[in-house]
C-alpha cells in the first residue's frame, strides 16, 4: 500500500493492513518450517522402528499413525479446541479422492523407507516436483517459468544418474517410493483443492481423511496376514521399540497436519519444494547414519546434481513468491476458487 492510498484512511486501519501481510508472511514460513523438521524426523523414527527394530509391518505402523490422527483431532473437537463439520451424506463427496490417495501415500511411502537407504530413498522422492507441477497444471490450471522448469529437469537428471547406480538396487523398494512420489503429488494437489470447499477445512480434511480408510486397511492388513505378524512381534516387550512405535504415530499426525497447514497458507508446489530443503539433509546425514548407503562415484555426482536443482528450484520459486504482490495471491485465490466450483457449477447445468 502506497503513502498516498494510506492518507486517505485512518491509522487504525493502515496498522491493520500492514499487520495483515506480515501475519500471512509468517505463517508461510512458519507452516514450511514446521513441515520440514516434522517430515525430516519422522523418516528417521519409521527407519529406525522398521530397520532397527525389524518391525515386520509398514501397514501396521501406517494404521497407528490414522488412528492417533482420529483420536487426537475426536478429542480436540469435543474440547472445542477445533471444529470441523459433522458426518453427514455430503462428506463422501467433498472429500473424496482423498482418503484413497492418503492411505496409498502412507503405505508406500513407509514400504519405500523399510526397503531403501536413507539417501536413495530422498533421490528417487525428487520426482514428486515434477508430478506435482504436472498435476497443478492439468488440475489447478497454474503456468510455471521456464527457469522452474530448467531447474526441475536438473532434478529429475540427477535422480536418474544417482540411482542409475545405485549398488543396493531394490526392485519393490523403487516400485514403492515411485508410487509414493504418485501419491504424494496428488494427495497434495487435491488437498489444496479441497481446502477451499465449505465446512470441510484442514482439520475436516485431516480427521475424515483417516477415519473413511482405518476400517479398509485394517481388513486389508488381516487379509494378507500383515496384522497378524505385528501382533506377534516380540518387540512389543521392548520398552524402546514402543516409545519409537508411539512417537512415529504422533509424528504421523504432526507432519499430515503440517501438510495440510503448508498447503493451506502456501500451495502445493511450494510444499513439494520444501520436501526437496528437507531432503538435503536427510541425504547427507543417511551416508553417516543408518550403516546402508553404500558409495559410488555416479551415485554421489547424481546425488548432488539433484540436490544443486532442488536449491535453485527453492531460491526461484521463494523469491518469485516473496516478491509476489496482494493481487498477483487474491488472482491465484480466483483461479483456485474458480477450479473448485466448476465441477458444481457444470452439474447444475446438466440437470437443467
Amino acid at each position: 500500500m502506497s503513502r498516498r492510498s494510506c492518507s486517505f484512511t485512518s491509522p487504525t486501519s493502515c496498522s491493520l493492513c500492514n499487520s495483515v501481510p506480515s501475519h500471512g508472511h509468517f505463517m508461510k514460513l512458519f507452516s514450511a518450517v514446521l513441515y520440514a523438521v516434522s517430515s525430516f524426523l519422522i523418516v528417521v523414527v519409521n527407519k529406525t522402528v522398521l530397520t532397527a527394530y525389524r518391525f515386520p509391518s509398514y501397514t501396521f505402523l501406517g494404521i497407528g499413525q490414522m488412528a492417533c490422527t482420529i483420536v487426537i483431532l475426536y478429542l480436540a473437537k469435543m474440547c472445542k479446541a477445533v471444529s470441523f463439520q459433522d458426518f453427514d451424506r455430503s462428506l463422501h463427496r467433498k472429500i473424496f479422492p482423498l482418503p484413497l490417495l492418503y492411505v496409498g501415500n502412507h503405505i508406500t511411502g513407509l514400504g519405500s523407507t523399510k526397503k531403501l537407504s536413507l539417501p536413495m530413498f530422498t533421490v528417487l522422492r525428487k520426482f514428486t516436483i515434477l508430478l506435482t507441477m504436472i498435476m497443478e497444471a492439468k488440475i489447478l490450471r497454474k503456468s510455471f517459468s521456464p527457469q522452474l522448469a530448467c531447474s526441475v529437469m536438473a532434478i529429475v537428471f540427477g535422480a536418474l544418474i544417482a540411482a542409475s547406480s545405485d549398488l543396493a538396487f531394490d526392485t519393490e523398494g523403487y516400485a514403492f517410493v515411485l508410487l509414493n512420489d504418485v501419491f504424494t503429488a496428488a494427495n497434495g494437489v487435491y488437498t489444496k483443492q479441497k481446502l477451499g470447499v465449505e465446512g470441510l477445512g484442514k482439520y475436516g480434511v485431516l480427521f475424515y481423511n483417516a477415519f473413511i480408510i482405518i476400517i479398509p486397511t485394517i481388513l486389508a492388513s488381516a487379509y494378507t496376514g500383515d496384522l497378524e505378524k505385528a501382533i506377534a512381534f516380540k518387540g512389543w516387550v521392548s520398552l524402546g521399540f514402543i516409545v519409537y512405535f508411539l512417537v512415529s504415530c504422533v509424528m504421523g499426525f504432526i507432519l499430515m497436519y503440517s501438510i495440510v497447514l503448508c498447503s493451506h497458507h502456501n500451495s502445493a508446489l511450494t510444499t513439494t519444494v520444501i520436501g526437496a530443503i528437507k531432503n538435503v539433509a536427510v541425504a547427507y546425514i543417511g551416508m553417516f547414519v543408518g550403516g546402508d548407503y553404500e558409495f559410488s562415484w555416479p551415485n554421489f555426482v547424481g546425488l548432488n546434481i539433484c540436490i544443486s536443482g532442488g536449491l535453485v528450484y527453492s531460491y526461484l520459486t521463494f523469491h518469485s513468491s516473496g516478491s509476489s504482490s496482494p493481487l498477483t495471491a487474491n488472482k491465484e485465490e480466483e483461479e483456485l476458487r474458480h477450479v473448485i466450483e466448476e465441477p458444481h457449477n457444470n452439474s447444475e447445468k446438466r440437470q437443467f
